[in-house]
């Protein structure tokens, strides 16, 4: 064999090997970044305002975002300490582009959308651009992510975090850079600053790291990183124990559904040979994401009920790398390319109905513009007003013109002056006492929650049963508000403080909301019970 027909063996043997994953090029890696993030905004801003209407959690955010940041941290000393980073950055929000629907939800989209961002980087670096493309345009039609990118509360934003964490924690994997392991902590602290339970995602990538067999400086760098983490959050945890109260609204059946559904997709992905194998793989990283934050959450049920899937909203993650990892890895080969489209057409189809929903009213578990509106229709000036349970006086106060006409029987200090989130209630006789004093009293009961048991509820029960009738029921989402009038009234009228009524055609009642919360102070003697408040 000639010299000439040996030097490609030759030059075989010495070549170094190729890398495993090339560098993507800079426009593979732009289109990767703006093309979820557009798509996001697009969903988001597509029926933002929900016809002009807002939920109970939503509704706490936009009353205590609008409180100065004194009364916001003096109320966390009392219920939802959890959420009170939270209620200070949307303060700051109102405060610089005002107190209304859009500037409540828009923050949401905008995480959302940087989410769906970080979501495409990641699958990016793990299993190419097509791959990263492919799962930054899977993340925001999910429909656990369109719902929450269009909700006034923390978990947006938690999951935008924790997305940018975990790209954090890939990327300093193989360097040993400080600051990268910097970023990786404190982007993880604020995640959990802003909800507890984002920790549980510091569990999955322990896990990861584990299974990936990363070098040892890599692990003692995320060790000291998570030990930082939980030394930070730690404070917030002991505190807020004290307020576990608040989320007794889980008890009863778990339902699990939608994240046993999406677990089990997840790891039937992660069968296929995704991505390219390098110090983190693609399946190590999204299956313990996905699915270990909901099963502790799930295993601690049994003592005490937690498991709600919007608290692990971050976990879509997970399902968004694996269903594009999967997607690109049978679009390499040709022939399967075509089922891909036509699956990927049938699924589009699938989620045109949930996403039409999802902008509804009616999507949420309640509608507190409908429930005021309902109370404003039914009530005559000078009428009492009374809720069952005193908690729940939270469905009526963003919108204090509601209310404004009617007399709040049970009410001895309101929410905004006693530092709660429904004021404090008085004692059980004087509530009796004065409802006696009504012809007609407006009554609003949430429907689906079980009210707490104690001598004011009581009271209210038994003097409606004993000493009034019922004249009328109006249902709407969430609640039940009824008008009852004393037995001895044939034809009901208002109660003492008559003035002239309202416009009481719906035309009329267009939704508008404060930039600001109007106290209403009651003058009678306060009681040293507030109402708890059951924020999900």
């Amino acid at each position: 064999m000639s010299v000439d027909e040996r030097m490609p063996v030759a030059a075989r043997t010495v070549s170094p090997p190729v890398s495993a994953r090339q560098p993507s090029p800079g426009p593979a890696k732009a289109v990767v970044v703006i093309a979820p993030l557009a798509l996001t905004i697009a969903l988001g801003l597509w029926g933002i305002r929900r016809q002009n209407t807002m939920w109970g959690d939503e509704s706490v955010t936009y009353q205590l975002a609008h409180r100065d940041l004194s009364q916001i941290w003096r109320t966390a000393q009392h219920i939802d300490l959890v959420h009170a980073l939270y209620y200070a950055v949307m303060h700051e929000l109102f405060g610089l582009f005002g107190g209304g629907l859009l500037t409540l939800r828009l923050p949401s989209v905008l995480a959302m959308s940087a989410a769906a961002s970080g979501v495409g980087l990641l699958a990016l670096r793990l299993a190419g651009s097509r791959a990263g493309l492919l799962a930054g345009l899977v993340f925001p039609l999910l429909p656990q992510v369109q719902k929450f990118a269009q909700e006034g509360r923390s978990y947006a934003m938690v999951c935008a975090l924790v997305t940018w964490a975990t790209y954090a924690l890939v990327a300093g994997v193989p360097h040993r850079a400080r600051w990268r392991w910097a970023v990786y902590g404190s982007t993880m602290l604020l995640a959990c600053l802003l909800h507890e339970f984002a920790v549980l995602a510091l569990v999955a990538h322990g896990v990861t790291l584990i299974v990936s067999r990363v070098p040892r400086p890599a692990l003692r760098a995320w060790s000291v990183a998570a030990a930082g983490v939980v030394a930070g959050l730690l404070p917030l945890a002991i505190f807020s124990a004290g307020q576990s109260a608040q989320v007794s609204w889980i008890g009863g059946p778990v339902r699990p559904g939608y994240f046993l559904v999406v677990a089990g997709v997840g790891v039937v992905c992660a069968l296929a040979p995704l991505g390219v194998r390098g110090p983190v793989r693609l399946s190590a990283l999204a299956v313990p994401i996905l699915v270990l934050p909901g099963l502790l959450l799930l295993i601690a049920s049994p003592v005490k009920p937690l498991f709600v899937d919007r608290y692990v909203l971050y976990s879509n993650i997970g399902i968004a790398l694996l269903l594009g990892a999967l997607m690109d890895y049978f679009l390499r080969r040709q022939r399967f390319s075509r089922y891909v489209w036509i699956a990927a057409v049938a699924v589009l189809a699938t989620l045109v109905q949930p996403s039409l929903s999802l902008r509804t009213p009616q999507s949420r578990s309640n509608d507190v513009t409908a429930i005021g509106a309902a109370v404003r229709e039914e009530g005559r000036p000078g009428d009492g007003l009374l809720y069952l349970a005193g908690q729940h006086r939270i469905l009526t106060a963003a919108n204090p013109e509601d209310t404004r006409f009617l007399t709040d029987l049970a009410l001895a200090q309101d929410p905004v002056s006693s530092n709660t989130l429904a004021g404090v209630e008085l004692p059980a006789q004087e509530i009796a006492a004065r409802m006696l004093a009504f012809d007609r009293i407006v009554v609003v009961r949430a429907v689906g929650v079980h009210s707490p048991t104690n001598p004011q509820e009581e009271a209210k029960t038994s003097t409606l049963r004993r000493h009034f009738r019922e004249y009328g029921t109006t249902h709407v989402n969430g609640a039940r508000v009824t008008v009852y009038v004393r037995d001895h009234d044939p034809s009901p009228k208002a109660g003492p403080a008559r003035r002239q009524p309202p416009p009481t055609s719906t035309s009329g009642l267009r939704r508008t909301f404060s930039h600001a919360l109007r106290a209403r102070s009651v003058t009678v003697r306060p009681a040293s019970r507030a109402c708890s408040v059951r924020v999900r």
